[in-house]
């Protein structure tokens, strides 16, 4: 897959880069591509967002400024899937994490902190996600996630087979992931469930499938 994500500040996304899944898939199942909107922007001084119109606190990410970049990166508008990351958009499920782990190509577009100019989304994107129905003080955030759960879904992200029993997966019936305990076995008169210490791996399949949420 490739992956491009159109940001402020792409270094924020070096720590990202440096550990699992991410690092596991990189340069092999991934091709992950940072761009500043910064280095594209028309305007002065680096300029890429301006007060919105009406008034109102913030700043907006400029639409010309985006379409520069993407005009400039890709040379026509792109054919394949370019997501807005905004609170209005469709909600992040580990389904449409799996729907954009099966894209060959995907572009991320990430927000000012007061958002896009919605023009962005309308025109520039195809796609609108949300990563939950809050503010955040970084709009690079929502793409971190974004990439992160996917990477997780490429070949070779995770040792064979520990996808299929994660929490969502279809395995689990879409729901939680069982609880886990590991030794001592009695802490502070806390008991791990008897079920789990029998050895009767039938009735341990049992009980956590019973404890599946």
């Amino acid at each position: 897959m490739r992956l491009d994500v159109f940001t402020l500040v792409p270094h924020a996304f070096a720590w990202l880069t440096e550990q699992r899944p991410v690092a596991t898939v990189l340069g092999g199942e991934l091709d992950l591509r940072l761009f500043s909107y910064r280095d594209y922007t028309p305007l002065r001084s680096g300029q890429v967002d301006d007060e919105p119109y009406g008034g109102g606190a913030g700043m907006v990410l400029r639409v010309d400024v985006v379409a520069t970049a993407l005009d400039t990166v890709y040379g026509a508008a792109p054919s394949h899937r370019v997501v807005a990351l905004t609170p209005k958009g469709r909600q992040l499920t580990q389904a449409v994490v799996e729907e954009l782990a099966t894209e060959e190509r995907l572009t991320l577009l990430s927000a000012r902190f007061e958002g896009f100019d919605e023009r962005i989304v309308e025109h520039l994107a195809s796609d609108a996600i949300s990563v939950g129905p809050y503010v955040l003080s970084n709009g690079d955030l929502p793409a971190m996630i974004v990439v992160d759960a996917v990477a997780r879904r490429l070949p070779g992200a995770l040792a064979e087979g520990s996808g299929e029993v994660e929490s969502f997966s279809e395995e689990l019936g879409g729901g939680l992931e069982y609880p886990h305990y590991t030794r001592p076995a009695d802490f502070r008169g806390w008991r791990v469930p008897d079920v789990l210490l029998s050895g009767d791996h039938a009735k341990i399949e049992g009980w956590r499938r019973e404890q599946v949420r």
